[in-house]
């Protein structure tokens, strides 16, 4: 199959009213376009009378919904991109453990009584709680946007005292990740669903030509649901879906991590709903191989790590993280066992499963080893001896001794660690990153020491990583001429704002899975109580400015969704624990076992261990 920039018509099963499908991509050069037919690929559950979109390959796409009444699984909308409301006769997967979050009920202690003061705090307490959540809820509902109404996925932001909303109106694929999985946890799976689907046939298929295309396999940063007039027809007009690959995002940077997202997601879908079918399809097997065959392609990086550029993450703008930053690598990870686990055997698959675990363990290998520091670690950097060349040098990055900064060496508690935010030669980025070292707890690439190491750290600095909002995105910030020269004076990246050491509410899910992961709630929940205090008060800002997150940030959105859905994906993880297991990540023994290997090859360690009888090209 052939896909470019003319229109593609398909064949399916017709129904009483037409409806047209577009997919529009804009280019820095011109606009394309990619049609779907006025086919519709539906079934009728006969039942209960709803819809479902069926599975489909490259030569067929899902049907898009013209009339909203009565959409799929209850929802309803209005004209335009309404509040989506799930029927209450819904009933919730019984095998993924959702429905007892319906269930829940406080604990009251081993007793089973209370005192009265005690009662009527806890209650108080317990109100306030749930009318946060409900806000919450109505909050992250009123975000979801509908294509042809259908539930697709949420806004970035829906702040009512900003008039620029920039792209803030679109659904982006690292944001929505909170809400889908928010969604999943309430056993609401049809919206994460038509995600699923819907942004697969938005990714890239055409080979880069020029340096304004995306290479294949590339998702977009985010996209748009549009109203077009209908060619032909100036009285008619069609919804059409407009990615956006980085061509108008500031900076002009390709995502890197939202692939990794969509991988993520897809995973934690089958774990939740206990259906395989979706990654089973071959559109979705497809897209899985090409996201991965982007970034397991060769070049000219000698690391097994991810070289990527400025901006390309989470921290979306100039913040000297090019070359190895730790997110990327933590994602890239992540998403390599997840697409480990769902791919489908078959010949084609073979080689890009041996390259794929040859990543994995050359991967966790380097993270573990050159990105860990403690006290121990610091001590022994700072005895370096430079201008080593050898197989068997001990500084293999040549990192001078000069590197460790005065503030780190007060900072790192006795008992406590991290993994720094990056690793090239000659250059060790000592910063804390938030995202990538609590993913590395969640994905497993932080061994179980290090990751309890990660969490003593963040209760040893609990002031500075948390404060008054959790949490920092990294500390501490760039100030004075390193900002200016790192940043290129970035206005909105001043010193405790914004990226540059900002606090960011939404972080509260992933440290909420990190810590339900290593059995430490209360790390999770002592920042949740903070959290509560001021998030609804101050109407869900994007961030928090200050060293301490005192104020909401300079140029922070207001209503924003992944504040709002990381704070619900805490709280109901919170309540059912056992829900983290689709997204935690626990490693085989297969790669435990090569990763010792390895360690038992370095010169600076000795352990006795078995050599692993799968060999692995590192």
């Amino acid at each position: 199959m052939v896909i470019g920039s003319g229109e593609i018509v398909l064949q399916g099963l017709s129904m009483s009213a037409p409806c047209v499908a577009s997919i529009v991509s804009s280019r820095s050069s011109a606009k394309w376009r990619r049609k779907i037919s006025s086919a519709r690929i539906q079934s009728w559950n006969s039942s209960k009378g709803r819809q479902r979109i069926i599975g489909f390959d490259r030569n067929q796409f899902p049907c898009c919904q013209c009339q909203r009444a009565e959409s799929i699984s209850g929802a309803t909308a209005e004209d335009g991109n309404g509040t989506w409301f799930v029927g209450v006769e819904k009933k919730l997967n019984s095998t993924n453990g959702a429905n007892v979050l319906e269930n829940e009920k406080e604990d009251l202690g081993s007793t089973g009584e209370i005192s009265g003061d005690v009662a009527v705090g806890s209650t108080l307490d317990q109100v306030a709680e749930d009318s946060i959540e409900d806000e919450a809820w109505n909050l992250l509902r009123a975000s979801v946007v509908y294509y042809c109404g259908s539930p697709i996925g949420t806004i970035a932001a829906n702040d009512p005292t900003s008039s620029n909303v920039l792209n803030y109106d679109q659904v982006f694929i690292r944001d929505f990740i909170p809400s889908g999985v928010a969604f999943l946890l309430k056993g609401e799976y049809d919206i994460v669903r038509n995600f699923i689907l819907y942004t697969l046939q938005l990714q890239s298929w055409e080979k880069t030509m020029d340096c304004h295309s995306p290479g294949q396999g590339l998702m977009p940063a985010s996209f748009k649901v549009r109203t077009v007039p209908l060619e032909g027809d100036d009285n008619a007009t069609e919804e059409v879906l407009d990615p956006d690959f980085g061509e108008a995002a500031i900076g002009r940077v390709a995502p890197v991590d939202s692939g990794l997202w969509w991988i993520i997601l897809l995973r934690a879908y089958g774990k939740c709903t206990g259906d395989s079918s979706v990654q089973e399809r071959i559109d979705v097997q497809t897209g899985i191989k090409m996201i991965l065959r982007l970034c397991l392609a060769d070049g000219f990086d000698m690391f097994p790590t991810l070289l990527v550029t400025d901006g390309s993450c989470m921290i979306d703008r100039r913040m000297g993280i090019h070359g190895h930053p730790l997110e990327i690598q933590a994602l890239f990870y992540s998403a390599l066992l997840c697409a480990r686990e769902m791919l489908t055997p078959e010949d084609g698959s073979t080689d890009l499963i041996r390259a794929l675990n040859n990543r994995l363990v050359a991967l966790s290998y380097h993270i573990r080893e050159y990105y860990w520091v403690d006290m121990k670690k610091l001590n022994e950097i700072y005895r370096y001896k430079t201008e080593e060349y050898s197989y068997d040098a001990v500084n293999k990055f040549n990192i001078y001794p000069d590197q460790v900064s005065p503030w780190l060496v007060e900072w790192m508690p006795n008992k406590g660690g991290y993994l720094i935010g990056n690793l090239q030669p000659a250059h060790m980025d000592f910063r804390f990153f938030a995202l990538g070292n609590l993913w590395s707890i969640v994905s497993g690439l932080a061994t179980r020491e290090q990751s309890h190491a990660i969490l003593d750290l963040i209760e040893a600095r609990w002031s500075d990583l948390v404060a008054d909002m959790p949490f920092k995105i990294c500390y501490p910030a760039l100030e004075g001429q390193e900002w200016r020269i790192i940043t290129g004076s970035d206005p909105k990246n001043t010193p405790w704002s914004y990226h540059n050491a900002g606090a960011w509410p939404t972080l509260l899910w992933q440290l909420a899975i990190a810590c339900i992961k290593m059995n430490r709630h209360d790390i999770a929940a002592k920042a949740i109580k903070v959290a509560e205090k001021r998030l609804s008060t101050d109407k869900w800002p994007e961030y928090y400015d200050s060293k301490r997150a005192r104020f909401i940030g300079k140029q922070a959105h207001l209503h924003q969704t992944w504040s709002v859905a990381g704070y619900l994906v805490a709280k109901l993880l919170l309540k059912n624990p056992n829900l983290a297991k689709i997204l935690t990540q626990e490693e085989d023994q297969e790669l435990v076992n090569a990763f010792y290997c390895m360690v038992d090859n370095n010169p600076r360690r000795k352990r006795g261990r078995k050599p692993s009888n799968q060999t692995y090209i590192v």
